[in-house]
């Protein structure tokens, strides 16, 4: 990778395309062109049979700079750096700063191509490219430019290892609210890293962020536990407290409705449902079976609203037709009694 710095002083990581993939789009390239460059000669010279040498002469120049010049420099300009070959190879011709290219980097770029690679087979260019650091040929330097891949392939995700068995719940009670998301990918980038790491850079990294995951959460690590331990142990505990928050929201989603139902139920006492058949011989009798003695019929009770629980247990005040000295019994078919 190279690293490309912007104007905003920001390094990119760009791999920078070597000789052989940058040979094989030149290749592709050259092919596309000389193959037009012969079908357009030979139709020039079938409809300039009758000129003279001199404009066929002319004619022949002019299409040598259109087509093996002009061409090249009208694609890249308008492609932004993918000519036919460089696109089939994966490729693109960008700024040092990794912009992409203008007309003045294409021209500058297929004015050297004329030199470098037209008139010396490509031999310079191919010279330029193994000395350069960057593989960039003379046509490059020249016009500030870089060809890089764009096809990348990208390297697989890359597991956080666990920590040691003996550290497993040893850090419950560890307050990780103050910890911020940045140290968080800082930690977890050294702990997927370790092995690429010289051990003895790794270890002064492992204590750095260790420092500043105690400074974060004011506890510090167990007496002998080494750094990289401590942060794989920490980073675990954090994993679990996630998968398990997860799971109580996942698991309390869809049940809310019958949780409340169940509580509210459990809390103001639940009272049994006359049957079908109760209900046929009260309507019979002219009253609900297991109600007090002058209560309403059935069809009444049936049109009548029916009160909350806590409301038939005396929160509705008794009315004036109602002996003083004879106390409501409660209902026993879950209808409020009469007023």
């Amino acid at each position: 990778m190279s690293g490309v710095v912007t104007g905003d002083a920001v390094v990119l990581g760009l791999q920078p395309a070597r000789l052989p993939s940058r040979a094989l789009a030149l290749l592709i390239d050259l092919v596309v062109v000389w193959a037009a460059y012969l079908l357009i000669s030979l139709g020039l010279a079938l409809a300039t049979a009758s000129l003279d040498e001199a404009a066929a002469m002319a004619l022949s120049i002019v299409s040598f700079l259109l087509i093996l010049v002009g061409a090249p420099i009208a694609v890249e300009t308008l492609s932004h750096g993918r000519s036919l070959g460089k696109l089939a190879c994966g490729l693109r011709v960008v700024r040092d700063d990794g912009g992409p290219i203008r007309f003045r980097h294409a021209l500058m770029r297929g004015a050297m191509g004329v030199v470098e690679i037209l008139m010396t087979f490509g031999v310079v260019a191919c010279i330029a490219s193994l000395v350069s650091e960057r593989g960039r040929r003379i046509g490059d330097v020249f016009a500030g430019t870089l060809v890089v891949r764009e096809r990348v392939a990208s390297a697989p995700n890359a597991a956080v290892p666990p920590p040691p068995p003996w550290l497993v719940g040893r850090f419950t009670e560890l307050d990780l609210s103050a910890v911020p998301d940045g140290l968080w990918l800082e930690i977890r980038q050294y702990l997927t890293r370790t092995a690429q790491l010289d051990p003895a850079i790794g270890q002064r990294l492992a204590e750095r962020l260790a420092d500043e995951l105690v400074a974060r959460t004011g506890t510090p690590p167990p007496p002998g536990v080494p750094a990289a331990a401590y942060l794989a142990g920490v980073v675990a505990e954090r994993q679990a407290r996630d998968a398990r928050r997860a799971f109580v929201t996942a698991a309390a989603v869809p049940g809310a409705g019958t949780g409340a139902v169940a509580g509210a139920v459990a809390g103001a006492g639940a009272f049994p449902v006359p049957s079908a058949s109760g209900a046929a011989s009260g309507a019979a009798s002219g009253s609900v079976p297991g109600s007090v003695p002058g209560s309403v019929p059935a069809s009444a009770a049936a049109s009548a609203p029916i009160s909350a629980p806590g409301a038939a247990s005396g929160s509705a005040p008794a009315s004036a037709s109602t002996p003083p000295d004879r106390p409501a019994a409660p209902p026993a078919t879950g209808f409020a009694p009469p007023a």
